[in-house]
């Protein structure tokens, strides 16, 4: 794919990602192995609360061809194909679930050095709704926009708008979502040079509701096997966690949630083990 502005869902990621990514509430353990041929199987269990779930997932990959299968405890098979350059510069993504034979999701990307557009169709027995978005600029700047139609409804059911300014040491961004209801703004600094350790800033306002969100956070690489992470909003809702490298590509991550207007309350404490070959 060429290098260009990157999909619209990339506004705002990496803030994003230091501060949702790895924050977990429930226990979790996964365990992955692969195959001469190229399959990669993962077994997942889940205890959330008094409720255990767990899943199996196969992934193989042959040249531009990715296959993604995930079966639950309720028997549900979900399955993602994705397909590279059937088109030059095109990604297609296709979804499907088993046995609810009536739903399904067709996604086409196209990157262009100065663009790229994304148009997916979804749809189930009660509704179908068609996703568009395109982004302009370059890999520093970038602006764009996306709009999802709902057949059942026949309007627009979203439409947002964002922009982004990356640098070798920072991205920052604006998003205009919800129909014009909020915005969001961030800013990311990276704090050494394989941007593993970084600092960052969001602040999010719901017009309708008057309601100011603002969180600081950040991750720091102790070492080339453990990081940690914390985050802290203007609601008093702390947030921790610690990952480590056990062993090659095998990761123990143990976070916490706190509320510092209610220390009386216990802490929340998330643990997870993925151990993969």
């Amino acid at each position: 794919m060429s290098n260009g502005p990157g999909l619209f869902s990339d506004i705002g990621k990496k803030a994003k990602d230091v501060l949702t990514r790895d924050y977990i509430s429930d226990q979790k353990f996964s365990v992955s192995a692969a195959s001469d041929t190229g399959v990669v199987l993962t077994s997942t269990a889940v205890k959330k609360g008094g409720l255990s779930a767990g899943d199996v997932a196969a992934q193989y990959k042959y040249k531009n061809t990715l296959v993604d299968v995930k079966l639950d405890t309720e028997s549900n098979i979900a399955t993602t194909l994705t397909i590279s350059e059937i088109v030059p510069s095109t990604k297609t993504i296709i979804g499907f679930k088993l046995p609810d034979y009536n739903s399904g999701k067709l996604e086409v990307q196209y990157f262009h050095r100065h663009a790229t557009f994304t148009s997916a169709v979804s749809s189930n027995k009660e509704k179908h709704v068609v996703d568009l978005s395109a982004t302009l600029g370059t890999p520093t700047f970038a602006f764009g926009a996306e709009a999802g139609y709902e057949s059942a409804l026949g309007k627009l059911t979203k439409y947002t708008a964002g922009i982004s300014v990356t640098r070798p040491d920072s991205c920052a961004s604006v998003l205009l979502g919800d129909k014009g209801d909020s915005i969001k703004a961030s800013y990311v600094h990276h704090l050494d040079e394989i941007k593993r350790s970084a600092a960052v800033a969001e602040i999010s306002r719901k017009f309708s509701t008057n309601e100011n969100t603002f969180t600081v956070g950040g991750v720091y690489a102790v070492d080339h096997l453990t990081v940690l992470k914390a985050k802290l909003n203007n609601h008093g809702k702390l947030f921790a966690l610690l990952q480590h490298e056990v062993i090659p590509k095998s990761l123990l991550t143990i976070a916490s949630e706190f509320d510092t207007k209610a220390l009386d309350i216990t802490p929340k404490i998330g643990l997870s083990l993925a151990l993969k070959p």
